[in-house]
């Protein structure tokens, strides 16, 4: 069997999971990234490659070629990804053994928050929004502010983000909460506050104004760009990027965090006012308490290191005795 045919049937084996369109998506650019480098090392056209290809030795030069242009992040990624196909192949008597092991795998990375710095910054970055601080093309501060909302008190990721609908607004007034399709299909239930109702209820109106004749079911995508269609992923990390810059904080964001350095605040400030690593892991939608946790823990370390650099401990340790 060759091994485009191989995955094509591993992906419609996994059509009873439901996997998000996003998560499809990177297996597909997981495997097809490996294929490119497999066609090299066996010295075939990817098309021509066979499951029978699929050895150790080929597997391991492929993935030390393409772990030498990609983060560890990806590498990782694509390593759990090219494993669970030959699992799949496995179980189908495709291959005799799954040869991943004799793949050097990276380590998983610790979780380290990148919450945006600075006590007040948060705070400040929705001023500056709400007053349309961002000098774009065709202002729109009721969507700036819902935007940063969504990250800084939903925790809401990119793509969460993106897939929200209408219908996702749930509950009475003063009782709503956002549905939310998380990763991995998992869905979750995150309760708003009536500030956040105004800030959806103002950017609705706003965009009824812009676009009277368009499609409001419940249904549409929530979260537009200026013509009026569901906003893409490059367009929601521009306006994030502009609002930042435009508010002066752009020194303040971690580096290679921007949108997601919203969900990092809020869990951080959950963790902060002593919400448990089970109450973080419901209201993000993490698949691991171990993931939660680590705000919890992060946030201790950072306490105690702003305790240490309280400058009185230094005339402490001076004092008679204080070194003993």
């Amino acid at each position: 069997m060759d091994v485009l045919a191989a995955q094509e049937a591993f992906f419609q084996a996994r059509r009873p999971r439901k996997d998000s369109p996003h998560t499809t998506a990177a297996y597909r650019r997981d495997l097809a990234g490996v294929n490119a480098l497999l066609g090299e090392v066996v010295g075939r056209e990817v098309g021509e490659l066979r499951v029978e290809d699929l050895t150790g030795a080929h597997l391991r030069s492929a993935f030390g070629v393409f772990a030498d242009s990609h983060a560890k992040s990806s590498v990782l990624r694509a390593w759990s990804t090219w494993n669970q196909f030959l699992t799949f192949l496995v179980a189908e008597d495709l291959v005799p053994g799954n040869p991943m092991g004799a793949v050097a795998r990276p380590k998983t990375p610790p979780l380290v928050p990148k919450p945006l710095r600075g006590e007040d910054t948060p705070e400040r970055l929705l001023a500056a929004a709400a007053e349309g601080a961002r000098k774009a093309r065709d202002p729109w501060p009721e969507r700036d502010v819902l935007v940063l909302a969504l990250g800084l008190v939903a925790g809401l990721r990119s793509v969460e983000m993106r897939t929200l609908t209408l219908a996702s607004v749930v509950g009475r007034s003063g009782e709503r909460r956002l549905h939310v399709l998380g990763k991995g299909n998992r869905d979750r239930s995150v309760p708003i506050e009536p500030a956040m109702e105004r800030v959806v209820d103002e950017y609705l109106a706003s965009c009824r104004k812009r676009f009277p004749q368009g499609r409001f079911d419940r249904g549409s995508a929530l979260l537009r760009d200026r013509h009026g269609e569901p906003i893409g992923r490059g367009g929601l990390e521009y306006l994030v990027r502009s609002c930042f810059r435009w508010a002066g904080l752009h020194d303040r964001v971690p580096s290679g965090a921007n949108l997601h350095a919203l969900r990092h605040t809020f869990a951080t400030r959950l963790a902060e006012d002593g919400a448990t690593a089970s109450e973080i892991m419901a209201l993000l939608g993490h698949a691991s308490l171990a993931t939660s946790q680590n705000y919890i823990e992060a946030t201790a370390r950072e306490q105690r290191s702003a305790v240490a650099g309280n400058r009185t401990y230094a005339s402490l340790s001076r004092l008679p005795g204080g070194g003993a």
